[in-house]
């Protein structure tokens, strides 16, 4: 997105598709407080070669809806979370859309599984392409026409 591109609003929990990984319509928690997005993830493994597999979690309610995705490890790096715990932290590049803007961002990999929202969208993902509306939900609408996460049937 070039800087003279209008920015969109979007509300606070939009969905966000990351085409690469065959992940589709993943509701995402927009939180202009953290600086770096984060991805709610199971079955972390470290691989040779800098590489990293672990499963995405596409609904909370279903526990066989996953991805399995690996990729080349980006950084590990000490995060402190919400409740001021520091923890070490996987992060990874990754292609996502986000009303049908698709940008590169780096993700956390993490376990979200308290949490309402699978996918935590921090600001440097946000910033010079959207602007956030707090009073709205899903502005930009359904992200590829999905309503809830779902894959092509692929593993990556």
């Amino acid at each position: 997105m070039r800087d003279r591109d209008p920015l969109r609003i979007i509300g606070v929990a939009e969905y966000v598709d990351f085409p690469d990984w065959g992940v589709r319509g993943l509701s995402a928690r927009v939180d202009t407080g953290a600086r770096t997005s984060a991805l709610h993830v199971d079955n972390v493994a470290l691989l040779p070669g800098g590489r990293v597999r672990f499963d995405v979690r596409l609904r909370r309610d279903d526990p066989a809806a996953r991805v399995t995705v690996e990729t080349k490890v980006s950084r590990r790096t000490p995060v402190r979370s919400s409740t001021g715990q520091t923890d070490a932290r996987i992060f990874v590049k990754a292609h996502v859309r986000l009303g049908g803007k698709e940008q590169q961002i780096e993700v956390g990999l993490v376990d979200r599984r308290h949490m309402q929202y699978r996918m935590l969208l921090g600001r440097s993902a946000l910033e010079r392409r959207f602007l956030v509306d707090v009073s709205r939900r899903y502005a930009l609408g359904p992200a590829g026409g999905a309503k809830v996460a779902s894959t092509r049937g692929k593993t990556r």
